[in-house]
């Protein structure tokens, strides 16, 4: 059997650890985004929209894992993730810069 490259060796290295910094702090910051642009777009009692939005936020954390994982490259990882965490980000500064502070 012959040895892998050490470059190759390096590559899945550094791959592995963009995966896990994609599931770990990003997954948990996409999630946290996730769930105040939920808590601020929902219908309903803001301790009820807030409730849902933590218990729907609690299973995108546990998605982003998964896709951190799942996922082509580590860099499609990591990047899919921050866009959808953009996404979220910029629906809850519009939603407080159309309708304010609740």
């Amino acid at each position: 059997m012959i040895a892998p490259a050490r470059h190759i060796l390096w590559r899945r290295l550094a791959d592995n650890a963009l995966r896990l910094i994609a599931a770990m702090p990003v997954g948990y910051a996409v999630a946290c985004l996730w769930a105040m642009a939920l808590a601020r777009i929902l219908p309903g009692d803001p301790v009820q929209t807030t409730m849902a939005a933590a218990l729907i936020a609690l299973l995108l954390c546990a998605l982003a894992a998964m896709w951190a994982y799942a996922a082509r490259s580590g860099w499609r990882a990591l990047w899919t993730l921050v866009v959808a965490g953009a996404v979220a980000g910029a629906i809850t500064w519009g939603s407080v810069a159309i309708w304010g502070r609740i």
